[in-house]
Order: structure tokens, then sequence, then C-alpha cells
């Protein structure tokens, strides 16, 4: 079949957006572990496990030996300092899995000037740096459609290297998928996806019983609008272009507009029993770290965090 030369156009353009954007990621990536590791390290932490007896190596409590045990279980040493007989217990870790989906699209390479990071760089920081915290408190970290969970203690590397060789379609949700009912979701994205797509994702990812959290990382300007003017704005997935004549006269409408989405969103993770928050470039990482890391301890201990660190929920 004859290729048209506009379809022609469109794949020389794709591969090479593509290909710029992998050695961009490709040159950037060895900077963003470092920070991730750095703001992981200046999180204080706490083991995520859940403390109960079980198989296990660390030492979690003595217990009264029950008549009808095996003696082998009586530590001697220790009733040897009372009249009764100690058992010596260890503590079990049931790690569960933590999938963690950094939107890597184009949408997500913007950055103004106001910014720390551009959406991508903010979003890969948090994602690496969150493994980096679960894994060392004992849980197993996915991601969607291109790692496997794992515990290994090289986590970032893991993740670092299976988006470099990834030769997919950089998609803005997470692929379908069925997690565990135990399981636990970090969607970090910009969420400017339609709602219905998004509304989809969220019923199959919950389907289960999964819980989870939807970030929305934004910009600076995607928050203002400080645009006035003749702008020519160009959607940066499709490369479709739009000029505003007077760029200023929009900003009512588009905060409204942005308004309304999120509440969309916040209608629909509120009602599946998830979190959903907004998180600004030009804020810290380290308080998304904080705000994703402790609503997941908080929900383990029973229920759903409503914990806001500097973030906009």
């Amino acid at each position: 079949m004859a290729v048209s030369d506009k379809q022609q156009n469109g794949e020389i353009l794709a591969v090479r957006r593509a290909d710029g954007e992998s050695r961009t990621l490709a040159a950037s990536l060895p900077r963003l572990v470092l920070e991730a590791r750095r703001i992981a390290a200046n999180v204080i932490h706490g083991l995520h496990g859940r403390r109960r007896a079980g198989a296990g190596e660390s030492f979690w409590q003595y217990r009264r030996f029950v008549s009808g045990e095996p003696a082998q279980r009586v530590d001697w040493r220790r009733s040897a300092r009372d009249d009764h007989l100690y058992v010596r217990e260890q503590e079990w870790e049931a790690a569960h899995t933590v999938w963690i989906w950094p939107d890597r699209s184009p949408s997500m390479a913007f950055a103004s000037r106001d910014a720390r990071d551009s959406k991508l760089e903010r979003g890969l920081i948090v994602a690496f740096a969150l493994a980096e915290l679960l894994v060392a408190g004992g849980e197993r970290v996915g991601v969607p459609g291109l790692m496997n969970p794992t515990a290994s203690r090289g986590v970032i590397d893991k993740m670092a290297q299976a988006m470099l060789h990834d030769d997919t379609t950089r998609a803005s949700l997470p692929p379908s998928f069925v997690p565990s009912s135990l399981a636990e979701i970090v969607v970090l994205s910009d969420f400017w996806s339609p709602i219905p797509e998004i509304t989809t994702m969220l019923a199959g990812l919950s389907a289960s019983g999964a819980h989870g959290t939807l970030v929305q990382i934004v910009d600076p300007a995607e928050e203002t609008f400080p645009y006035s003017g003749r702008v020519e704005f160009v959607e940066p997935e499709g490369g479709e272009k739009i000029t505003a004549g007077r760029a200023e006269s929009w900003a009512n409408d588009y905060v409204t507009r942005v308004a309304l989405h999120r509440d969309q969103i916040r209608a629909e993770t509120n009602r599946l029993d998830w979190l959903f928050s907004t998180h600004t470039t030009s804020r810290s990482a380290a308080e998304l770290l904080l705000f994703l890391h402790a609503g997941m301890a908080v929900s383990k201990g029973g229920g759903r965090s409503t914990v806001k660190v500097g973030l906009s929920a």
C-alpha cells in the first residue's frame, strides 16, 4: 500500500520527536537519579511493613510459651531470668506492591521560566525517590507495562534502564492492567487528558479493590495563564495550533475550565475512595514526596489519608 506524503511527514516528525525525547531523557536521567536519591535520603521514613508475628529476621517481642508448642521454640536465655517460659517472636513484614506511573508523554516536557524542573523531570525525580523509600521500607515497586514489581535496592537503576529501553508510545495515562486488591497505585501526570479517559482509567484500576493517588503535576504558567498580547499556542502531542489575539482576555475562562476539570477528577476519586492532589513545579519535590509517603503510611493503618504537605487538594 502506498504511503501518502502526509502520513510520511507525520512519521518523520514522530521519529524526530521520539529521537529528541529519548536523547534528552538519556542525558538527564543520571542527574535525576542523583537528585531522587538525595531527596529520598533527606525524607524521614519508617517501615511500611505491617507488623505481626511470623517468619522474618527482625525481633518483635517475647511472649509466654503455650502448652503444646514445640520445645525448641523456647528462648531459654530469656526464660532463665523469670519463672515462666518465653518464646522469641520475629516480625512478619507483609510487603505489598506499589505501582508508580510517571507520565512521560510530550506535554510533560513543558517548563516555564518560573519552574524548578520540567513536569517530566519532576515526575521522574519523585517517582524514583518514592520507589527508593518504599523498597527501603520493605515494599515492592513496579511500573505498569514497563517493570515488574521488585524489592531490589537498585530499584531506581532498574526503573531508569526500563525507561531508556522503552520504545513504545509515550502515553499520558497508565496502560490497562489488573492490580491486586491490596496494591497501591500512584499516577504522576499533568492529567490534561479528557475526563472520559481519566474516568475509564480509574474504573479499570479500582475494579479489583486497589487504592491509589493521582497527582496532577503542573507548571506555574498552567496555573496562572500569564500570557498577554498575540500568542500562538501549540498542542504538544498533536501539533495543533491556536492563536490568541489578546491572550489576557482568555485568562478567566481558562482558570474556570481548569477548576472544572479538577472538580470532575476529584469527584471521581472521592467516589472511589482514592486521593487527588495538585503539585506545581515551582515548589519543592520533597513536599510532594512527603505527601505521598505520609499518605501511604496512614492508608495502611486502616483508612485513606487526608494529609496535605504543601499541596493543593
